[in-house]
């Protein structure tokens, strides 16, 4: 099989989500095993790949030995491979393992399939020689994901993805630089950012802005550009309240534009942002809105300063989950949390009927958006912060609910069901856990679970809080 072969990403493929897989074969340079069984094994799996929602790449050096390793690893590393995809379809030479740990510095997924079905003889010792290369990189403290099965299984499929999704969102991970304009809201001292904790523990790199830089950035827009993106705007079509009207979406789109210039000329995968109370002070409306369209397009920006917020939601987008929502936890009773923000949530994320654009509850300040969160979803509850010099990690399933009250902001209720919410609560804040929590749609606890082990971060759960972590 020493041939080339690429195909292109699947066309639903989430968006931030996007990964080339080297799918890289240890076979054997000596007789044995099963060679009918290994060939027909690999060709499942290399189908199997083809067929998922990454992009595959074959090197086309056979991977036997030291020297065809490090060719193989060379070609893969040419054709810009995110992640490689560790396949022995018969039991390889375990001799290679701490050489590939040593020259790849990308993420590793294992593959081990199973034996032959029928007959007596072991046809190929596939998931003993993984579970040598597992071990070895564990010792070498070289982090990777392991998947197990049959490549025509269901089954080993989703597994294959999961393993895929998260190797790639820490690797993504490593190489993410996020921004901060200005520094966290007042008072909110919990959400201070640890730019060298954050370095080692997650790779992800804080780059600073001045508040004075964005200022002369909202400024600076030209002017035609604005008009032309307040009929964006307007075109949406969203209701006005409290005597607002199409005047009034000038300066959002000021802030629109500044905030998507800054994520672009800066390279930015995130971006965190003081909104008050200088903001609304000096231009006399808030960035709710932009913050909005933002979110639509899948742009990450935390407000009142939460890098660690900002980092939360470029994981759920590298995890192909989406941005999501930062959000208060402003009460909860034993089974449900009422989640409330002043207003900027991704529209797909609230009921059609109840968005509407108006003033800030505090202050009576455009632009906020008014918005109801979709009842009956599967959500997630997920937040990531440091806490005594290291990063932890939580996250929870729920549902929404109908809320029992209407809020000015965006409002919502969950219902958890797993566990007592008023024990969760108090388990957190003795983990230091700060109030903002991302809200994304659809179950990924498992999914978060597993990138915190990769990462080798403290995982937070139910009402309990292991000693060595307290």
């Amino acid at each position: 099989m020493a041939q080339t072969d690429s195909i292109s990403p699947n066309e639903q493929q989430p968006a931030g989500f996007a990964a080339r897989v080297g799918f890289f074969v240890v076979r054997r340079k000596r007789p044995g095993f099963d060679r009918q069984w290994a060939a027909q094994i690999e060709q499942a799996a290399w189908d199997a790949l083809r067929q998922s929602e990454f992009e595959a790449f074959r090197p086309p050096t056979r991977v036997v030995d030291d020297d065809s390793l490090r060719h193989a690893l060379r070609e893969s590393g040419q054709a810009g491979c995110d992640v490689l995809l560790v396949l022995q379809p018969t039991m390889g030479d375990g001799r290679l393992a701490p050489i590939l740990a040593q020259l790849w510095d990308e993420p590793l997924v294992l593959w081990a399939t199973p034996e032959r079905p029928d007959g007596d003889k072991v046809s190929s010792c596939s998931l003993v020689g993984t579970h040598v290369f597992a071990s070895i990189f564990r010792k070498l403290n070289r982090r990777f994901e392991i998947a197990y099965g049959d490549p025509n299984e269901a089954k080993t499929r989703h597994e294959l993805k999961l393993a895929l999704q998260v190797s790639t969102a820490a690797g993504k991970l490593r190489r993410a630089k996020i921004g901060l304009v200005g520094h966290h809201a007042p008072g909110f001292v919990n959400m201070d950012a640890e730019p060298f904790t954050m370095s080692r523990d997650l790779g992800v790199q804080l780059h600073h802005f001045g508040l004075e830089e964005f200022y002369q950035l909202v400024e600076s827009q030209d002017e035609g550009v604005v008009r032309e993106d307040v009929q964006r705007v307007w075109a949406m079509g969203l209701p006005f309240e409290d005597g607002l009207d199409k005047n009034d979406l000038t300066l959002g789109s000021r802030y629109y534009l500044a905030l998507r210039a800054l994520l672009t000329e800066e390279h930015l995968d995130g971006l965190a942002l003081r909104c008050w109370p200088e903001l609304p002070n000096r231009f006399g409306q808030w960035p709710y809105l932009a913050m909005t369209r933002l979110a639509d397009e899948g742009q990450v920006v935390a407000l009142e300063g939460d890098v660690d917020g900002a980092v939360s939601c470029l994981i759920g987008r590298l995890l192909g989950a989406g941005v999501g929502s930062i959000s208060d936890w402003l009460e909860h009773d034993e089974h449900t949390i009422t989640l409330w923000h002043p207003g900027h949530a991704p529209r797909a994320m609230c009921e059609p009927g109840t968005l509407r654009l108006g003033r800030h509850f505090n202050d009576d300040k455009p632009m906020v958006v008014n918005g109801t969160l979709k009842i009956n979803q599967p959500v997630t509850l997920f937040r990531l912060w440091p806490c005594n010099g290291m990063y932890r990690m939580t996250a929870w399933n729920g549902r929404t609910i109908a809320p029992q009250r209407n809020l000015l902001g965006t409002h919502g209720l969950v219902a958890v069901e797993d566990r007592n919410v008023h024990q969760c609560f108090d388990t957190l804040c003795h983990a230091g856990m700060p109030h903002h929590v991302t809200l994304m749609l659809g179950h990924h606890t498992d999914t978060l679970k597993r990138l915190a082990r990769h990462l080798g971060l403290a995982w937070i759960v139910g009402a309990s809080l292991p000693s060595a972590y307290k």
